[in-house]
């Protein structure tokens, strides 16, 4: 049975794999790697990230803030936490599947570090519609519940990761997504479980029940159809997938939050 220390030591190495965050080196030593396990902490990691973030929101908002300028710089310090991670991955997915090729010729388009067109307008429009979305939710329930319902999206998004993680196997037997290992059963679970339980208790106190339960389902609904269409583009996973996957997750769930107030 997991102890304290053991998730402890599970959330700080996935803060570790999902953020730039600075990770004391001892929750890596004589460690092989693996986030098998420590995949189950991703969405508690996904309230660590968030933090600085929702800090932000709350901090320009006691100063009575431009909305929608507080909601681009707190965009930007998220994406200055994870280093653009995820940001990266839906890009290079979005190049690879533009390019309307064969399955091999979309897995080098991910290797590719140059960005293309549609990883551009992937980018552009993920970000517009987050911006605009986190710009509503402030102008109509204020700072502290804005940053509830930050801190809510990011444990979700994380928590999809894991799900599309573990529906499809590796699209290649090397890379990031094959190096570390696949979640475990329980750690998928637990992942999901408390990514849900997170999601609606900060969504249903800062926005209400409704707006919680439907931005769960849309979030689900969209992380399902990225998982299917990945399935039949590349019958796999890979590290671009699953940053993308939070992607949609946290875009899906946001817009719908702000679509209902």
């Amino acid at each position: 049975m997991l102890q304290i220390s053991d998730h402890i030591d599970d959330i700080a190495r996935a803060t570790g794999f999902l953020s730039r965050l600075p990770v004391p080196a001892r929750y890596f030593t004589d460690h092989d790697g693996s986030l098998s396990r420590a995949s189950g902490m991703f969405p508690a990691a996904g309230l660590v990230i968030a933090l600085a973030p929702a800090l932000v929101v709350l901090a320009l908002s006691l100063m009575d803030a431009n909305a929608a300028l507080t909601a681009l710089i707190a965009l930007t310090v998220l994406i200055a936490v994870t280093g653009a991670l995820h940001e990266d991955g839906l890009a290079d997915s979005a190049d690879a599947f533009g390019a309307r090729r064969g399955r091999d010729h979309m897995l080098e388009i991910m290797r590719d570090s140059r960005t293309g067109t549609y990883g551009v307008l992937a980018l552009v429009i993920s970000f517009a519609l987050r911006a605009t979305a986190l710009t509503i939710i402030l102008s109509v329930i204020g700072g502290w519940n804005t940053a509830l319902a930050l801190l809510a999206v990011a444990a979700l998004s994380r928590a999809a990761i894991t799900w599309h993680w573990t529906e499809l196997p590796p699209a290649r037997r090397e890379g990031v997504a094959a190096s570390v290992g696949a979640p475990g059963d329980g750690a998928s679970t637990r992942a999901l479980v408390s990514g849900a339980i997170l999601f609606l208790g900060l969504a249903a106190v800062s926005i209400g029940i409704l707006p919680a339960v439907l931005g769960l389902g849309a979030a689900a609904l969209a992380v399902s159809q990225w998982t299917s269409l990945v399935r039949r583009k590349l019958n796999g996973h890979t590290g671009d997938t699953l940053g993308a996957s939070q992607q949609v997750a946290e875009t899906a769930s946001l817009v719908t939050l702000a679509l209902l107030l």
